[in-house]
């Protein structure tokens, strides 16, 4: 017989992942792992954010590159990504085409990212582990770009931060700001 509950866990929803403690069964939630994975990123994103000089909003250190406003934009939103995927079931770009927030200054971009934030985390805080089940869709029409588990839209918002945090990084780089440490030193910053 398949324990369908324990202490009040679905223990259906599979997302858990199970650990023996003393020969005792028990579950580890995703939720509390997730929490924990942002409130650590969050701060090494905010302080790249905060580098960002406003009179270098056009920059681009590459004819196929965002201009360094797109890309900042884009990586303070990114945590607001969270809630509309755990609140909706997809999104169109054909019907509800992208229009990133403006910013003139560095502030604009440190306040979209706080508000993401916001909305990022209590969306999480407030999710219960079977929430994070049913799939979520991105298309552009009738084109379907991704279909993924609400977990998913989570993993890939936090993998997508991470990834365009490091272009920042380059951004910054060229223009000869000093890069902070993120996961340990950086060769400007040598705290860890």
């Amino acid at each position: 017989m398949k324990l369908k509950s324990w202490k009040g866990f679905n223990l259906d929803c599979n997302l858990f992942i199970p650990i023996i403690i003393n020969q005792k069964f028990t579950p580890m939630l995703v939720i509390p792992l997730l929490l924990k994975e942002f409130d650590e990123e969050v701060p090494k994103t905010r302080k790249m954010l905060a580098l960002v000089p406003a009179d270098q909003f056009d920059y681009k250190p590459h004819q196929k590159s965002m201009t360094m406003r797109q890309l900042t934009v884009h990586l303070a939103e990114l945590p607001s990504w969270i809630a509309m995927g755990l609140h909706t079931s997809e999104i169109d770009f054909a019907a509800q085409p992208y229009e990133p927030t403006p910013a003139e200054s560095t502030d604009d971009l440190l306040k979209i990212f706080d508000k993401a934030v916001k909305e990022g985390r209590e969306a999480m805080a407030n999710a219960k582990e079977e929430d994070l089940l049913p799939t979520w869709t991105m298309r552009m029409g009738e084109q379907v770009l991704a279909v993924m588990t609400k977990y998913e839209v989570i993993r890939h918002a936090f993998s997508q931060t991470t990834h365009h945090r490091a272009q920042l990084g380059v951004y910054l780089r060229l223009l000869h700001i000093p890069i902070p440490g993120t996961y340990g030193p950086s060769a400007d910053d040598q705290a860890f």
